[in-house]
C-alpha cells in the first residue's frame, strides 16, 4: 500500500537546479551573502511586495533575530496555537509571553481578548497566521497604535497569500516567513524578514552575521543566521513554480470539499474572499464526529497515510513551561488542538489519493 505523507517538499527539475549552481564551481562563493543570496533577495521582494527584505538560515532565527533588533523587553502578546517556534523566540530572548486566546473559526488570535491582556511590561504582539489565515490585521494595528505597541507577525503559514490585493508582508513592523523544506515555497532550510523601516536593515545584518560591519571592524555581538548559495539557488528555481504549485494546491483542497463538506462533525477551513490564499494546509476539525480525532489518525496511519496532529499540544502546555504560563486562559485553543487533524497536501497529490483519504474518514 503506498505511503502517503501529510507532505512532500515541492523542488524543481534536477536540471535547473544544477544549472542554477553551476557557477558555484566557478566562484567557491558558497555562503556570505554572495551572488545567489542577492539575486533570490530580490526576487523575494518583488514577489512579495515588500519595502525591505533579510534572508536567514531559517525562520526561528529570523524571528529571534527581529525581536533583538526591535530592542522588546517585558511581556510579549502572542497565541499558543502554534509551532514550538514562536514561543521559544520570546522566551529564548528573554522575554515572557503572554498567551491569548484564539477565535474558533480560523484559529488566529482573538483580537477581541489582546486588549485586556495589556500591562505596562507589554512591548509587542507576536500574531500567527495560522494555515495561511489571515489575523484580523486593521484590529491589531488599532490595538498596537493606541497602547504604541511593536507587532511581528509569524507568517511561516502565509507566503503568497495576499489580503486585499496587499502582500501579508506589508503589515506590521516586521513578518517572519518560513522556508523550510515542508512549506509551500522552500529554500531547504530558511527563512526571511519583512519590515517597513530601513532601519532594521542593518542591525539585522549584524546579527546574523556576528556583528561584522566590515572587513576589520564588529560593532555588535551578532550571531550566525546567514542563508548560503545553495539554499538560495534552491529558492530560485522553486520561485519560477510556486504559482503553479499553488493552483495545484488549490484543486487539491477543492476536491476534499467535494468529499467532505457538509458531513456532520466535520469543520472545513473556509478561505474569505478577500483573501488570496496559498492553500498551505487542509486542517479538518473533527467535534462530535463518529470518531475522535485521534481515532482518524490512527485508521489513516493503519493505511500508511500520515497525517498531522497540526497544532498539538498547545505551546502554553509544554513540560518546559510547566507553571510558567497561563494556560487556564485558552480554552478555545485546548479544545482545538486535541480536535484538529491536517489532512496530506501537496503539489502532486492526486485525486485517487485524496479520495482514498476521504474514503476511509468517511467509512
Amino acid at each position: 500500500m503506498k505511503e502517503i505523507n501529510v507532505t512532500k517538499s515541492s523542488m524543481p527539475p534536477l536540471e535547473e537546479y544544477i544549472e542554477e549552481i553551476r557557477g558555484l564551481w566557478d566562484s567557491h562563493w558558497l555562503t556570505n551573502m554572495g551572488e545567489k543570496h542577492k539575486k533570490l533577495e530580490q526576487l523575494l521582494k518583488k514577489y512579495l511586495n515588500c519595502p525591505f527584505i533579510t534572508l536567514f538560515s531559517n525562520g526561528h532565527l529570523a524571528l529571534e533575530s527581529i525581536i533583538e533588533a526591535l530592542d522588546l523587553k517585558g511581556e510579549v502578546i502572542t497565541t499558543p496555537y502554534t509551532f514550538a517556534s514562536t514561543t521559544h523566540s520570546i522566551v529564548r530572548k528573554g522575554l515572557t509571553p503572554i498567551f491569548c486566546d484564539i477565535n474558533p473559526v480560523d484559529y488566529t488570535i482573538d483580537t477581541n481578548k489582546i486588549e485586556d491582556l495589556i500591562t505596562e511590561k507589554t512591548s509587542a504582539i507576536i500574531p500567527v497566521h495560522v494555515y495561511g489565515n489571515i489575523c484580523n490585521i486593521q484590529r491589531i494595528e488599532s490595538i498596537s497604535k493606541k497602547y504604541n505597541l511593536k507587532v511581528i507577525y509569524d507568517a511561516a503559514h502565509a507566503f503568497g497569500v495576499k489580503i486585499n490585493g496587499h502582500g501579508v508582508g506589508e503589515y506590521g513592523d516586521a513578518s517572519m516567513f518560513s522556508f523550510h523544506a515542508t512549506k509551500v515555497f522552500n529554500t531547504i532550510e530558511g527563512g526571511a524578514l519583512t519590515y517597513n523601516k530601513f532601519d532594521y536593515q542593518n542591525k539585522l545584518n549584524l546579527i546574523k552575521n556576528f556583528g561584522i560591519s566590515s572587513q576589520d571592524k564588529v560593532d555588535y555581538v551578532g550571531g550566525n543566521a546567514k542563508m548560503n548559495e545553495f539554499q538560495a539557488a534552491m529558492g530560485i528555481c522553486n520561485l519560477k513554480h510556486v504559482e503553479d504549485d499553488i493552483e495545484k494546491r488549490k484543486l487539491i483542497v477543492e476536491r476534499y470539499f467535494n468529499n467532505l463538506e457538509g458531513v456532520s462533525g466535520i469543520k472545513l477551513n473556509e478561505t474569505k474572499d478577500n483573501i488570496k490564499s496559498n492553500y498551505a494546509y487542509f486542517p479538518v476539525l473533527f467535534d462530535n464526529f463518529k470518531k475522535s480525532r485521534d481515532q482518524v489518525f490512527d485508521e489513516l496511519k493503519g493505511n500508511n497515510i500520515f497525517a498531522r496532529k497540526y497544532f498539538y499540544p498547545t505551546t502554553n502546555s509544554f513540560e518546559c513551561y510547566f507553571n510558567e504560563t497561563n494556560f487556564n486562559r485558552t480554552p478555545i485553543a485546548d479544545f482545538v488542538s486535541k480536535r484538529i487533524l491536517t489532512l496530506p497536501l501537496y503539489a502532486d497529490l492526486n485525486n485517487d489519493e485524496i479520495d482514498r483519504i476521504c474514503k476511509i474518514i468517511l467509512s
